[in-house]
């Protein structure tokens, strides 16, 4: 079939039609992607390329690193899983803090009682260092009374009767009675 364009101005809705006829479509040709911006199938569009890239940047949110994934099912269920993990952690950490905190007050309670033992045994400290003190202040007409007196075995006579009685030992020096060194400082005589 051979067209023949006459000279003449035609109508453009028929200019349109013959250009449809040629296509092999009966749709109107448009030069944009949307024929206006208040347009229904524009307003789809541009909900449809949001909701998209919103679908593209939770992909590359749950998995970072890897290639944004388009399958939109696969998405929701890895959003799915990885709320599932964060539920579970959360729950995990909230019985953790639980515990930590009665544990927290378990030792406060403990630090308390420690601390009225401690006050306590302070009172006790003073009460028997004052009872020293007294103690070791002696009146001044009361002359201390004298070590118990040495009892001699059956058959043993005092060495010495102006002594009277009592062992030597005491008024002799500490570094004196260590016998311990005696076989090295004075060697038995043969």
């Amino acid at each position: 079939m051979i067209w023949f364009w006459p000279s003449c101005n035609i109508a453009p809705c028929v200019s349109q039609y013959l250009c449809c006829l040629h296509c092999g479509h009966m749709y109107r040709g448009r030069n944009e992607s949307c024929s206006g911006p208040g347009s229904k199938a524009c307003r789809e569009k541009m909900r449809r390329d949001k909701l998209n890239d919103r679908f593209a940047d939770l992909s590359s949110i749950l998995e970072p690193g890897r290639p944004a994934k388009t399958d939109k099912s696969a998405i929701l269920g890895d959003a799915i899983r990885v709320l599932n993990q964060l539920r579970a952690e959360s729950q995990e950490l909230k019985v953790a803090n639980e515990k930590l905190q009665e544990d927290i007050k378990n030792l406060k309670v403990e630090k308390n009682e420690l601390r009225e033992e401690k006050g306590l045994l302070k009172a006790d400290k003073e009460r028997i260092e004052q009872q020293m003190k007294a103690m070791a202040i002696v009146p001044g007409g009361i002359v201390p009374p004298h070590p118990a007196a040495y009892q001699a075995g059956v058959n043993k006579f005092m060495a010495f009767p102006s002594y009277g009685g009592y062992p030597m030992w005491q008024y002799i020096p500490p570094a004196a009675l260590d016998t311990s060194q005696d076989h090295v400082l004075r060697p038995p005589v043969a």
